[in-house]
């Protein structure tokens, strides 16, 4: 029990001095967008970072697609969290630094169920499909603000050939001050399109299952950060890229349904 302990304490002072970096000299305000599914990991780990580093968050949080438009835009920030794509073409177009991306984290589009209630079949695009057109209600984010779930779930339902009668059932949510996971929970939907991250932080809900493999989008569910080109306290941004690269980090978002990208 003492060897783990010592080998726990090393680890975490090992990582506060990766994390720190050499020749930080002040503490900043380091300003993050982030595409909403990074909300519960941040949850946990905004405390962790900010005493390590004594630098602090400000995180604000938004669909993916609408934080690849605001950063587009040119909207300023130090740290910009999307799908990995996205963030590389940022960079590309100058808006993202170059060589400051890095991978976080891997998702996927599941299905939520009420809890208690039987699970459904969807291990295969037939089942799915099935499934799909005998439930109730179905809830999903929407399309147009640009959520990865909404956009993909769109595109399923057009692959299957039922986008009409998933959407006369539909319980669309729109981006509010109300999270996702807060919108199913209330709606009560009989099937929620969720990623898993989602559906840990609503307890009245339960995982069904994923999507198919032939309907899953490994590039769409990869998150990445990276820091603006014009980011006012880049070492800062950088200290929290390390952080999130940690073993720390990675244990956190594991956690809380993703599959962190570093060890």
């Amino acid at each position: 029990m003492k060897i783990r302990s010592l080998v726990a304490a090393a680890t975490f002072g090992f990582v506060s001095l990766l994390v720190v970096g050499v020749g930080a000299t002040h503490a900043a305000e380091v300003k993050v967008l982030s595409a909403s599914i990074m909300r519960p990991a941040f949850t946990e780990l905004t405390g962790e970072f900010e005493r390590m580093t004594g630098h602090t968050l400000t995180i604000s949080y938004d669909s993916a697609g609408a934080v690849r438009r605001r950063i587009q835009g040119g909207e300023i920030t130090d740290v910009a969290i999307v799908q990995k794509p996205a963030v590389e073409a940022l960079s590309e177009q100058g808006k993202i630094a170059p060589g400051s991306i890095v991978t976080l984290a891997r998702s996927g589009v599941a299905v939520a169920v009420r809890k208690g209630a039987s699970k459904p079949d969807v291990s295969s695009v037939d089942a799915l499909k099935r499934t799909l057109l005998a439930a109730k209600s179905i809830a999903y984010p929407d399309p147009a603000s640009g959520a990865a779930v909404g956009v993909h779930f769109r595109g399923v339902v057009e692959q299957l050939g039922i986008t009409q009668e998933v959407n006369a059932k539909a319980k669309i949510y729109e981006e509010s001050s109300t999270p996702y996971p807060e919108f199913v929970a209330q709606e009560e939907p009989e099937i929620a399109m969720m990623q898993p991250m989602d559906i840990l932080v609503t307890p009245s809900y339960d995982l069904a299952g994923w999507l198919p493999d032939e309907l899953q989008n490994p590039n769409a569910f990869t998150w990445a950060v990276g820091i603006n080109a014009k980011a006012k306290e880049p070492d800062a941004a950088k200290a929290l890229i390390r952080f999130l690269s940690s073993p720390i980090a990675a244990a956190v978002i594991k956690n809380r349904g993703m599959e962190p990208a570093s060890p």
